[in-house]
């Protein structure tokens, strides 16, 4: 195992109504903004509740926040912040807010172009304004970890960064906000959670018995509830180990000690600044390829996760591997996730594309041993036709 240090401090309060804690949870003299998406948040009574439980404290709201938040919507809410002397955030929503409202509390205290937060990558952030969220969509674990990913329109760049100045205060994970979610939500945020799992799971081996059970354990949760949360949107049991194996999978816990990849979350945001597509997409077309391409440099973590994960047994080292990775892509697929690029029309140019905003980007090495050149990505992308 290697040597990590583990830092965690956001407290999880989980369960149907704790909402109604945001009382204890928020000081009491808090002039607070409410930061949320789309409609859904108001339409289905999530921000009246959020109002309601913050009683007489001054609040005001931010709506607008995209599915793959950007700098020039996030930079309006700063300089609503900045004007009415705002000093608590709240973020109500999925992972696209709660990055967002990461990159506001950040940008606030930025004394020089707050988009050197993202190019240096979080490295000089000293001071953040305190934010806590009510999560209503399980997928990037945002809720609970010190990472934000934001695009900026205008250069199309997808970038990330962390820092420990932005992690939650606090996060609300009650199973029921989930019920309204449309189905392809759902579907994408099983992707989501079970791609972050694979990028901390299929690296090498380094003896960390702990994590790969740990990761193989939320790995074979997704396997048996996701198709059925599908069909089953109101069913709490399912949505509670749904949220909870989400929040997980990207907390710290299953990453600590243990070398990670992120290769084919690097491709796959540049693939959505490029085309649009959703986050969980371009994961499900991006894997599978990923896999197959590297499967000599991950040959014994692949074949632990055949057997472990699908229970693969039989064959020879190959034939484990290929239908380890087979079974991955119809796992996707029955989640309704498609897994090529040429499910969205997306040809043979788009390839060329993609590369040269990975070189933009200084994306020339990626991959648990940083091993993955330009011309590896190029592979990948290719297969991924």
């Amino acid at each position: 195992m290697l040597n990590f240090h583990f830092y965690n401090p956001t407290r999880i309060a989980f369960g149907e109504g704790k909402i109604s804690e945001l009382d204890q949870l928020i000081p009491a003299d808090a002039r607070v903004l409410i930061l949320f998406g789309g409609h859904s948040a108001k339409a289905h009574g999530t921000i009246d509740k959020v109002t309601n439980a913050l009683g007489s404290r001054y609040s005001e709201e931010f709506g607008g926040i995209e599915a793959n938040p950007t700098y020039e919507t996030l930079m309006k809410a700063v300089a609503q912040i900045k004007e009415n002397q705002l000093d608590f955030l709240l973020a109500v929503g999925g992972g696209s807010v709660i990055d967002g409202t990461k990159f506001v509390a950040a940008a606030v205290y930025e004394e020089g172009d707050p988009w050197d937060i993202l190019l240096s990558q979080g490295a000089h952030i000293k001071r953040a304004v305190p934010y806590g969220a009510v999560l209503t969509l399980p997928a990037t674990g945002s809720e609970m970890n010190s990472v934000s990913v934001i695009s900026r329109t205008a250069l199309k760049a997808k970038l990330h960064f962390a820092s420990q100045w932005v992690f939650p205060q606090f996060s609300i994970l009650d199973p029921t906000l989930s019920y309204t979610l449309p189905k392809h939500q759902l579907a994408n945020g099983v992707v989501d959670a079970f791609t972050h799992i694979a990028e901390q799971y299929l690296t090498y081996h380094v003896d960390a018995k702990v994590q790969d059970r740990f990761a193989e354990g939320l790995l074979l949760t997704l396997i048996e509830i996701g198709p059925e949360l599908l069909e089953k949107p109101h069913d709490y049991t399912l949505q509670a180990n749904f949220m909870w194996t989400a929040t997980l999978a990207l907390n710290g816990l299953i990453g600590a000690g243990v070398p990670q990849d992120w290769a084919t979350h690097m491709i796959g945001h540049e693939i959505t600044a490029l085309y649009g597509l959703d986050h969980a997409q371009t994961l499900a077309i991006i894997l599978p390829a990923m896999l197959n391409e590297r499967r000599q440099a991950k040959h014994e973590k692949l074949l632990q996760y055949a057997q472990r994960v699908w229970h693969i047994t039989e064959g020879s080292d190959e034939e484990r591997i290929d239908l380890a990775i087979q079974k991955t892509r119809e796992f996707f697929e029955r989640l309704g996730v498609k897994t090529h690029l040429s499910d969205y029309h997306i040809g043979l140019d788009a390839v060329d594309a993609i590369i040269a905003q990975l070189t933009s980007h200084n994306m020339l090495q990626l991959g648990e041993k940083s091993d993955v050149s330009l011309d590896i990505s190029r592979r990948i992308l290719t297969a991924a036709l």
